[in-house]
């Protein structure tokens, strides 16, 4: 692990207040959570401990204390992150995590399958420092998503080979009940149509549905509603900051299953 990990990692330091939420593959809010978390440095920020209550529990807080940070988890330099699974095996729970760090702000998401394979239900964490200025966003509509964005993505790889960095253009259009979605990268050129319903968006490519969530907090989910084995796969999370800004943050992984990298993109709405 790089020193510059763990000091990304300290940039979330703090006590946040907020909540865990879980809902449905197909959108339905399933319990919602009160939580009061505190991350904080020890040992001249050689250790972190983590502290979690939850407010509606009798449950003893939940309490961890680390010096170093497994090779499951990458920070980017705004102290965002992504972690999860190293491999995917059919029969086997499998899952990710994500989370978003802006300002007096933190967005997380877990992503979990059950030994079927199948999306067994998503988690929003949506937390506010202490004392803070953090304002929770409007739930996200396919009216905020549609139009152009042109985003700069950074991949880092497990192995730690050369970071790389290149410019992606997406148009998302709406048309009656589909969504027309066109991606642009230097190696890319993909357009794909989805089903809307509700707060859902299906599209269906390649033997493989692959579900987006619309959710509160101007957040959003991506994933397979079932990984197959034997085939390539990625799982994201979204989170719009602003009326013109977005982040994202996907996990890839090979038809072998194993994890391959994972990419940071920043966009902007450039057309509406």
């Amino acid at each position: 692990m790089s020193s510059s990990q763990w000091l990304r990692l300290l940039k979330n330091v703090g006590i946040w207040q907020g909540s865990f939420t879980q809902f449905s593959p197909d959108g339905t809010l399933i319990k919602n959570t009160p939580t009061l978390i505190n991350l904080e440095g020890l040992n001249d920020n050689q250790t972190i401990k983590l502290t979690v209550n939850r407010l509606d529990s009798n449950e003893p807080p939940h309490i961890n204390e680390f010096t170093n940070l497994n090779r499951n988890i990458f920070l980017f330099e705004d102290g965002h992150f992504a972690k999860g699974s190293q491999q995917f095996s059919p029969f086997s729970v499998f899952g990710a995590e994500f989370g978003f760090f802006v300002d007096d702000r933190r967005l997380r998401m877990v992503q979990l399958f059950n030994k079927e394979s199948n999306l067994e239900q998503v988690t929003l964490i949506r937390e506010f420092r202490a004392n803070g200025h953090g304002v929770e966003r409007s739930p996200l509509t396919i009216n905020q998503l549609e139009g152009e964005w042109q985003g700069e993505a950074l991949t880092l790889y497990p192995d730690w080979r050369n970071t790389d960095s290149y410019t992606t253009n997406l148009i998302v259009k709406k048309e009656g009940n589909n969504i027309i979605q066109t991606l642009k990268t230097p190696e890319l050129n993909i357009t794909s149509q989805g089903k809307i319903d509700g707060n859902i968006i299906t599209f269906s490519e390649n033997n493989q549905d692959i579900r987006i969530l619309l959710l509160p907090d101007g957040a959003s989910s991506t994933t397979p509603l079932k990984i197959e084995n034997r085939q390539s796969f990625f799982v994201e999370c979204a989170w719009l900051v602003e009326p013109n800004q977005r982040l994202r943050l996907i996990r890839q992984y090979d038809d072998k299953g194993a994890w391959i990298n994972v990419t940071l993109v920043k966009e902007t709405k450039i057309l509406i």
